[in-house]
């Protein structure tokens, strides 16, 4: 099973992307996940912009994992 991540992008340079994952921001590729913008919501994976996720579903997320982060 594989665990994706979403993030912010911020900032866009050619096939990169710098992402805020709850307030850490990470150097991703852009190469699978194209059609993007600054401000959209990605699913990442291994480094990669796997998938682009509404708002809504990203934070509900991000939400989640700092719950089981808090319970361990």
């Amino acid at each position: 099973m594989c665990l994706g991540i979403p993030g912010r992008i911020v900032e866009i340079e050619k096939n990169r992307a710098r992402v805020d994952v709850g307030g850490i921001v990470r150097e991703i590729s852009l190469d699978l996940c194209q059609e993007v913008s600054v401000g959209d919501y990605v699913l990442i994976h291994t480094g990669f912009a796997i998938h682009k996720v509404d708002e809504a579903e990203a934070l509900e997320t991000l939400k989640l994992l700092n719950e089981l982060a808090e319970a361990v």
